[in-house]
């Protein structure tokens, strides 16, 4: 893939974030920040699925816009092919195992599993 449509997906999950961040942070102004930390509380809203799948979204934003944002950073240290690719290849590997591990306790937590 080109840097140049990488960079864009970069900003993209940058927007999406802000946006999906802020609606988050809204949510739990108006219940009442020390409530909304509540054991039951947090259950409650891993369990409303709405509010679960915008968990699951903040979740792949934010590991993509982080791990390719670590890529970038890695790959200004230093240049050559193979460690490009071990570079991009391991971010690759360390995002999806990420979005996989958050993923699992997001569902496990919304079918009560927990």
């Amino acid at each position: 893939m080109r840097e140049s449509t990488i960079m864009k997906i970069h900003y993209g999950t940058a927007i999406a974030a802000v946006a999906l961040v802020a609606v988050h942070v809204l949510m739990r102004v108006t219940q009442g920040f020390a409530e909304s930390l509540e054991y039951e509380s947090v259950l409650a809203n891993y369990r409303f699925v709405p509010y679960a799948i915008m968990l699951e979204l903040i979740l792949i934003l934010l590991s993509v816009h982080g791990f390719n944002g670590l890529r970038v950073i890695l790959l200004e240290l230093r240049q050559g092919r193979l460690y490009e690719k071990s570079v991009s290849y391991g971010c690759m590997a360390a995002m999806v195992g990420l979005i996989a591990y958050g993923s699992r306790t997001i569902i496990l937590t919304n079918m009560g599993l927990t």
